[in-house]
């Protein structure tokens, strides 16, 4: 899985404890990501519906969510994985963008990534293989990369696992079904049929995904933009419309209450934690509508890029390190019985 800010590798366990014990047989996980959560209830045996606004998000929940590996020819996924990573390297935007003027992958490697972008969007586009290959390229691309996990900076020197060729591997298909939906979570809430459980996982702060992980985005969207700053970041990025109410302390609170209201489900789980906005009164607040609330606190290590310090393109230190650590906050909401016997499972 590719190195994520706000992954939640440590909360799974737990989450899937609440999950199992909630008896629920339909889901949503409303803010994917990468679908880490999703993916675990569908390996519960739910059938799930994984959302968010991202390109590359929205190629991860095709794959893994809605995609059945009980349901696809397994050795043409193994044919074209076999047939791409044959291809030669053919220095193209990637390339460019994110090896010469910023310095993501090196040079080599994104040679690979732009040949092998091409043939998938040449050979593939329309046919089940497109998503699976997509993301096979994605999870290639970050475990040679030479970042601390968000894509605002690359290390000064190149990393040690950047010097290894890309090879693309089997992401490996889940058995079960679900669906994946691409869109705003304000409209989604809205849309969405009755499930019996809903996991959100909003943004936290006024950090924005689609910012923090631009070259994914880039090279899921394929339409080669014009881009900025050190970062090189695509410039859609400075626009208003790119921007989220999740990421503005003004309306994040009015966007998550109206979030809750609009699902329907009978349980509740959210994950926050205290660098947020919110104060564990008010999640609690915004969660009453769905019956009775418990929170959970845990305490986790940061993320290492907040760990390190923030150094400018010369390697100069212009930021010191953040806290070491912080709370995960999870809420439970839902019917009283069953909330008691969701924390009783843990």
């Amino acid at each position: 899985m590719i190195k994520y800010l706000g992954s939640k590798r440590t909360l799974v366990p737990v989450l899937g404890k609440l999950a199992q014990a909630s008896g629920a047989e339909t889901s949503v996980d409303l803010f994917t990501g990468t679908t880490r959560v999703a993916r675990a209830l569908k390996e519960l045996g739910q059938t799930v519906t994984a959302t968010d606004l991202a390109s590359y998000s929205h190629v991860f929940a095709k794959t893994w969510i809605e995609l059945n590996a009980n349901s696809v020819p397994q050795q043409e996924l193994t044919d074209a994985l076999a047939h791409l990573n044959a291809v030669p390297g053919e220095a193209g935007y990637f390339t460019q963008a994110f090896c010469v003027d910023a310095r993501y992958l090196q040079p080599k490697n994104g040679e690979r990534v732009d040949a092998i972008r091409e043939l998938i969007e040449h050979d593939y586009a329309g046919t089940w293989l497109y998503y699976p290959l997509l993301t096979s390229l994605i999870l290639a691309a970050d475990r040679v990369d030479s970042t601390t996990g968000l894509q605002m900076a690359f290390l000064k020197n190149w990393s040690a696992r950047s010097h290894k060729p890309l090879a693309l591997t089997d992401p490996g298909l889940i058995i079960g079904n679900g669906t994946a939906l691409q869109g705003d979570a304000l409209e989604l809430a809205r849309q969405l049929p009755a499930v019996d459980l809903a996991y959100l996982d909003p943004p936290y702060n006024q950090h924005r995904y689609f910012a923090n992980y631009h070259v994914w985005e880039s090279l899921v969207r394929w339409d080669k933009p014009a881009t900025y700053g050190i970062a090189n970041k695509r410039i859609d990025v400075r626009d208003d419309n790119t921007k989220s109410a999740f990421n503005s302390r003004k309306t994040m609170a009015d966007s998550l209450a109206q979030v809750v209201a609009d699902l329907q489900c009978e349980t509740l789980i959210l994950s926050y934690n205290n660098e947020s906005w919110l104060s564990r009164a008010e999640l609690a607040a915004i969660c009453e509508p769905k019956g009775r609330v418990e929170i959970l606190d845990f305490d986790f290590k940061r993320y290492v890029g907040a760990q390190i310090g923030v150094y400018n393109r010369s390697g100069e230190k212009v930021g010191e390190p953040g806290q070491a650590r912080n709370i995960e906050h999870v809420v439970v909401a839902g019917p009283t019985q069953k909330v008691k016997r969701m924390l009783a499972a843990l």
